[in-house]
């Protein structure tokens, strides 16, 4: 019976390439800079920014349930709520104009 050398080490053992013949590790996507200009778009994607409501807990814990259920964010849960509100209201009063500028 003919001995076995274990010489290589475990990567041998494991069938692991050498660590010098590795490839570059891939690059990450680039993305687009985000111009931020409040402190409320720190961390959101383009076109979004944080808020702040108040809201009754049992609304509250319905719009998790709901969530939960459709296995939803609860940011797409009230962003859905909303478009419909403001698509409902427009079919009634016409199109919603603008605040001006301060």
């Amino acid at each position: 019976m003919a001995k076995k050398s274990f010489s290589g080490g475990l990567n041998s053992l494991l069938g692991e390439s050498n660590p010098a013949e590795k490839t570059a590790e891939p690059k990450e996507p680039k993305v687009t800079k985000k111009e931020i200009t409040k402190t409320s778009q720190i961390g959101t994607k383009e076109k979004e920014t944080r808020a702040t409501f108040i809201v009754s807990e049992d609304l509250l814990e319905k719009m998790k349930a709901l969530a939960y259920w459709d296995r939803a964010l609860i940011k797409d849960i009230v962003s859905n709520a909303f478009e419909e509100y403001i698509a409902r209201y427009e079919k009634k009063n016409g199109e919603i104009k603008e605040m001006p500028k301060k």
